[in-house]
């Protein structure tokens, strides 16, 4: 009979990805929270990959890669120009850690209709 190893379970963080090691963690993070918003709004909409790359301009075998986790050379910003191509607007709120101001710095990034 095998023996069980001794292997100790570890609860990881809120950041998989600084959990497994990745430089710049917070931002690999981002990524994955505005991809899966981009993945939300696809299927909200009952878009096709295809007729979701058309919206956003590039191909559907790249929105394939993008939806399967493949983000790592795609920008912040350019995930944020896709939400905005797919109808959604975009807030950045600025403010000091770990503090909840009256009046947040806010930066809009409003989707255009065409």
């Amino acid at each position: 009979m095998k023996k069980l190893s001794d292997n100790k379970i570890v609860r990881g963080t809120a950041n998989i990805f600084a959990d497994l090691g990745y430089a710049d963690p917070e931002t690999h993070l981002l990524k994955a929270g505005l991809v899966a918003r981009i993945q939300g709004v696809i299927n909200e909409q009952n878009l096709t990959q295809t007729a979701a790359a058309q919206r956003v301009g590039i191909s559907q075998p790249d929105v394939s890669r993008l939806l399967n986790g493949q983000f790592r050379d795609v920008s912040v910003e350019r995930l944020m120009r896709m939400l905005n191509k797919l109808g959604c607007d975009v807030d950045i709120v600025i403010r000091e850690h770990g503090k909840r101001p009256r009046k947040p710095d806010t930066i809009h990034l409003v989707a255009s209709i065409v």
